[in-house]
């Protein structure tokens, strides 16, 4: 089937920034891929969207590598040919010191937000330098630019992921393949839920000020990657208005 539009694959797609940019992205007419570990939200995303695009879902978890090296080779010869790819996979968990912390959590930090991330990408780039084209973009955070107290590992992390993306950019650069990346501040998400496990101060986090929301960075990561071809947003932070660096938050 001869391809008329450009396909994304994001990760991450069923909730937050992931599902906002799935959203933003049919809308804009882009063709999807949508991973993620809850299949009952893939398919109800993939309903939801299906008059706007055509869309493939794959359910697995970017932490296990056979498992997403098959899913991925799975894929349609109408969704084989991915054009851009939107790493937002990711999670924090926990809040303690380094000499508290839980190495548990440390490993779900590790395996989803960095080895995840490189599964993906490692499945996908050849694809794209065989092509020589394709876009590249990385969910990153502001903690990937300053550590926080009590960050510790999940600050290593997003710095990790900022490394990987200077590093895919310049081994990528014969290929003409755009690489960026996009680091917000504090997003009204699901990401202080999982944080702090259920608890009920994930509720208090973003009182008081207004946070930014899932669909202000689907809309940055929509403006990155619909830029001309001579163009790449290589290095975006982003913050709400009252946020003025990682503990700095301006509250009513």
């Amino acid at each position: 089937m001869k391809k008329t539009k450009k396909v994304a694959l994001i990760t991450g797609a069923t909730s937050g920034i992931g599902h906002a940019t799935a959203f933003e992205f049919a809308k804009q007419g882009i063709d999807l891929v949508l991973c993620g570990r809850r299949l009952n939200r893939l398919e109800t995303i993939q309903k939801a969207l299906s008059k706007l695009a055509n869309v493939h879902i794959l359910n697995f978890d970017v932490r296990d590598k056979l498992d997403t090296f098959k899913a991925i080779e799975s894929l349609p010869d109408k969704f084989k040919s991915i054009d851009i790819l939107i790493n937002n996979a990711g999670n924090a968990h926990g809040l303690d010191p380094i000499n508290e912390g839980s190495i548990d959590d440390w490993d779900a930090m590790m395996d989803i937000n960095v080895k995840g991330l490189l599964y993906v990408s490692r499945a996908i780039i050849p694809g794209m330098t065989a092509r020589k084209s394709g876009h590249i973009i990385n969910i990153g955070s502001s903690a990937g630019k300053e550590v926080y107290p009590k960050g510790n590992v999940y600050c290593g992390s997003k710095h990790a992921v900022l490394a990987i993306t200077e590093g895919m950019r310049l081994d990528l650069n014969p290929y003409g393949i755009k690489v960026g990346a996009i680091n917000p501040g504090l997003v009204e998400t699901e990401f202080s839920k999982v944080r702090f496990k259920g608890d009920k101060i994930a509720n208090t986090v973003y009182q008081g000020f207004k946070a930014l929301q899932a669909q202000d960075v689907a809309e940055v990561i929509y403006f990155a990657v619909s830029r001309p071809a001579h163009v790449n947003i290589a290095d975006v932070l982003m913050f709400c208005t009252a946020q003025a660096n990682s503990i700095i938050v301006k509250k009513e």
